[in-house]
């Protein structure tokens, strides 16, 4: 019967291929062995672990904010390519070649040392699908660790300025403290907008009120 792994054993495996102290190979054998995550597919949850791992080797390497910039670059080169998601995300498409792929995006983007061998690891695991996970995560940690806090806002178009502004000032009312914001634009959401601040999520995108309508309509 498989066992998956427990996070501490998780972290010391991906922190020591990070490291170079061990073959990305033989120990991703050995993880599809126990049951690891392979059987999970949360990517979130999986996201936290990778970005946990990521991020306390960066704490050691004094190399924060070079990580945090490296995984937000990375984060916009997968957004703003719809070759580059498919790349990712298609079952069909080698471990190697995801991982040939991202590594060269990240190259290409002139990141870190640290940052190109997670890319790698990331790949080599399977689970390059989950790279905007670990960026939001990483960026909470990194939130964490300077005493703010980490906000993501989704809106239908972008927020001008003045919006912007206007979203961290409620923000930094209700939570007591400074918001870090980043934005991404989701036309789905038809208008309003998302804010997801860690684990909570604030949904004021009309999408969800005319869905909330339609439910509500149904029932009467």
């Amino acid at each position: 019967m498989s066992r998956a792994l427990s996070r501490a054993v998780f972290l010391r495996i991906i922190k020591a291929l990070l490291a170079g102290q061990s073959d990305w190979r033989e120990i991703g054998s050995n993880i599809n062995r126990t049951g690891h995550l392979a059987d999970d597919s949360r990517n979130t949850d999986v996201g936290e672990r990778y970005a946990q791992a990521l991020f306390e080797l960066a704490v050691q390497a004094d190399a924060i904010a070079a990580v945090e910039k490296d995984l937000k670059a990375l984060d916009a080169a997968r957004l703003e390519s719809a070759d580059l998601r498919r790349l990712l995300n298609s079952p069909l498409t080698p471990q190697a070649d995801k991982a040939k792929g991202l590594v060269a995006v990240a190259e290409a983007l002139g990141v870190s040392e640290l940052t190109r061998r997670f890319v790698g690891v990331l790949s080599h695991n399977g689970r390059a699908g989950a790279l905007g996970p670990v960026v939001k995560a990483f960026a909470q940690l990194a939130a964490d660790h300077r005493g703010a806090v980490a906000a993501e806002v989704t809106t239908a178009v972008p927020l001008t300025p003045a919006q912007a502004e206007g979203v961290a000032a409620a923000l930094r009312q209700a939570l007591g403290k400074d918001p870090e914001l980043s934005t991404r634009v989701d036309p789905a959401i038809l208008g309003g907008l998302k804010v997801r601040v860690g684990s909570r999520l604030f949904d004021a995108s009309l999408r969800t009120r005319l869905d909330s309508l339609k439910f509500a309509l149904k029932r009467a």
